[in-house]
């Protein structure tokens, strides 16, 4: 028998950077136990240039990311989230919608690299320090032994990993 696959959708603002990155980084290393997903509460409309551009520079996919809102994934006929993770303080605040099948969520905030100012060089800087980070915590989550936590200790372990 087939381990289950784990969809998750990661959310931020605007749905053009943090958790594009995110989507890239788990689709690439979580691949086949998990399938990622992002989606914004105001989205931009595209990905940030440079979030497509730090994907490719760790040779890593970057066709089909498109900015999209999260009502798509509480509709009908929505892939089944098992967790949500906000990536972006703003998101975290905001009334989310209802997800079907109750997903687990944890919060791993960190700064929008899209808001980084001064030279390219600084702010393609604040893109590989999203990217770092993200795939820190991603690693973290894959470590974890799904199939031995009870859903209480995953929980718990997804919201210490945005701790860290």
């Amino acid at each position: 028998m087939n381990p289950p696959t784990y969809n998750v959708l990661f959310i931020c603002t605007g749905n053009s950077a943090r958790s594009i990155i995110a989507e890239g980084l788990l689709n690439q290393l979580g691949h086949p136990r998990f399938r990622a997903y992002s989606a914004g509460s105001h989205p931009k409309g595209e990905p940030h240039p440079l979030a497509l551009k730090t994907l490719a520079a760790h040779r890593m996919p970057t066709d089909g990311f498109r900015s999209k809102n999260w009502d798509e994934f509480a509709r009908p006929g929505a892939p089944e989230l098992h967790f949500v993770v906000t990536v972006c303080d703003q998101a975290a605040g905001e009334v989310c919608p209802v997800w079907p099948g109750q997903p687990l969520s944890a919060h791993w905030g960190m700064p929008d690299p899209a808001a980084a100012t001064g030279s390219e060089a600084e702010r393609e800087q604040a893109f590989r320090d999203t990217f770092v980070t993200m795939k820190r915590r991603i690693e973290l989550m894959l470590a974890l032994p799904m199939a031995s936590l009870d859903r209480m200790a995953i929980q718990t372990e997804l919201k210490g990993i945005g701790q860290r």
